[in-house]
């Protein structure tokens, strides 16, 4: 009788770590696909805030070419130089469909990137566990790296009320209000 429960026991662990090895797998799995639309998606925005910001005809039309067609590598060091000039340039200088759109483009693109950045950092998070270091569970799969860039400055209304509600809003620790500091 002891033997059949250390038989029984023993076919339990084995069918458990088969189910904890197989629903860590499969959710790898799901993260690389998840980090892989992410990027489509920071992609897409990207490629659409270069054509809006070629639209514009403000001087930043080789600045979007380059950022375009730049190398994975190089990507966003030449994002970073296209939101440096799109962030100078004089939104009231723009019709305003023009400056709405270039608006719009810049807000998916900080979206894009904190939704493809989240992924990269939930799967990176994964493939440092043990178990699938271990087991090699990731594949062959290269490892996600994040694509950071600076993020644009925004003029909207709601970035405006933002601003100025965080200004007078209380800090958390000292209950104070921000604009109290110097006093």
């Amino acid at each position: 009788m002891t033997l059949a429960i250390l038989i029984v026991g023993a076919l339990l662990l084995v069918v458990l770590g088969t189910v904890l090895v197989i629903g860590t797998a499969h959710r790898l799995d799901r993260l690389h696909i998840r980090t892989d639309a992410a990027r489509a998606g920071l992609s897409a925005a990207l490629g659409r805030r270069a054509a809006v910001a070629r639209v514009s005809g403000l001087g930043v039309r080789t600045l979007a070419d380059e950022a375009e067609h730049a190398s994975t590598e190089g990507r966003a060091d030449a994002e970073d130089r296209l939101t440096a000039a799109l962030d100078e340039l004089d939104p009231r200088g723009l019709p305003e469909e023009v400056a709405g759109e270039l608006a719009d483009a810049q807000i998916r693109v900080v979206f894009a990137c904190r939704v493809y950045n989240d992924a990269v950092r939930d799967t990176r998070a994964l493939r440092a566990r043990l178990l699938v270091r271990v087991l090699h569970l990731a594949g062959t799969a290269p490892l996600p790296r994040y694509f950071v860039i600076t993020e644009p400055a925004i003029d909207t209304p709601q970035a405006r009320f933002d601003e100025a509600a965080a200004e007078f809003s209380p800090d958390r620790r000292t209950g104070r209000r921000r604009t109290d500091r110097g006093r």
